[in-house]
């Protein structure tokens, strides 16, 4: 039987901007008199709320990383929480024209900052890390191309990649330019997709959008399966976050995506919205009958397919 621990442990996926503690956010939350939107509650007690109940408490989130400390405390929350589960690394999407240009609410120079601190920190702790700039897909590739025009011109090392999350509004194959542009620039190339929106989403963010790498995938039929198996295209899941916005996505598709032989890796998403880590992630795995030897499999891939361990 294959041991589990033989491979280093790593969070494939994570949002910054889902990143944060609970106390940290009802601390901020009451020394700016702001009050807690309803939906974050819900999450925070391990209940489930339609999508658009979750980017309600997703923003609020958000708009809490308005300084250089305050991105450097998402950070931490990412580290302290991949340390605690055993963890050497993860990969963190973050959203910075979003918070930059759409809400005006940081500079880019002290958002820059905040993720190196944050990253120094972690490493010193053992624990590696790499961004992935976030793009929203449905803000469409005129979007797309304002994010890459404000990062590339003095992008930072620590930065591996570029994506699209949110809604699945606009078609991945009108956002084929965008991702040249961003792998032109050295930039690995991911997107959420078959999360929010159909299956058939995968098969064209793959074969007409051109990624390299899908964010849960959930959605997908069999024949996209076994396209993604053949090109060997890791899938990131998060099986807490998909239980509570993915509803009707029953039972979850993950053993059925390992039997097809996707590369699958477990992620955590959104933990500071969504309570999980890599240990619950790896223990509902484990109750959709997945055993040892599979759990070892999701290991290794994690750490093979992971963009911060790699150069």
């Amino acid at each position: 039987m294959s041991d589990p621990s033989s491979h280093p442990l790593v969070d494939r996926h994570t949002h910054l901007e889902g990143a944060l503690d609970s106390a940290w956010v009802r601390s901020e939350a009451e020394r700016r008199g702001l009050a807690l939107p309803g939906p974050l509650g819900t999450l925070w007690s391990g209940g489930a709320v339609p999508f658009e109940g979750f980017i309600e408490a997703f923003l609020f989130g958000a708009a809490l990383l308005d300084s250089q400390q305050a991105v450097q405390e998402a950070v931490r929350a990412v580290a302290r929480r991949t340390r605690q589960a055993g963890g050497v690394g993860f990969d963190l999407w973050a959203s910075p024209h979003f918070l930059v240009v759409y809400r005006g609410q940081i500079t880019l120079d002290a958002f820059w900052r905040g993720l190196e601190e944050g990253l120094a920190e972690a490493l010193a702790e053992g624990v590696r890390g790499c961004v992935v700039v976030d793009a929203v897909n449905h803000f469409g590739p005129k979007h797309g191309h304002a994010v890459l025009d404000l990062v590339l011109p003095d992008l930072p090392p620590y930065v591996k990649g570029f994506s699209t999350g949110g809604l699945e509004g606009s078609p991945f194959r009108d956002w084929a330019p965008v991702f040249e542009r961003a792998q032109a620039a050295g930039l690995r190339i991911a997107a959420h997709a078959g999360e929010n929106g159909p299956g058939s989403n995968v098969r064209e963010a793959v074969l007409e959008g051109g990624v390299a790498r899908i964010v849960h995938g959930l959605r997908a039929d069999d024949a996209t399966l076994d396209l993604l198996a053949e090109r060997r295209i890791p899938v990131d899941v998060c099986p807490s976050s998909n239980a509570a916005l993915a509803v009707d996505v029953v039972p979850h598709p993950l053993p059925r995506m390992l039997r097809a032989g996707v590369r699958c890796a477990l992620g955590t998403d959104d933990p500071g919205l969504i309570p999980c880590d890599l240990g619950t992630e790896a223990t509902a795995a484990r109750s959709m009958g997945l055993d040892d030897t599979t759990l070892a499999v999701l290991r290794q891939n994690g750490a093979e397919d992971a963009w911060c361990l790699q150069a």
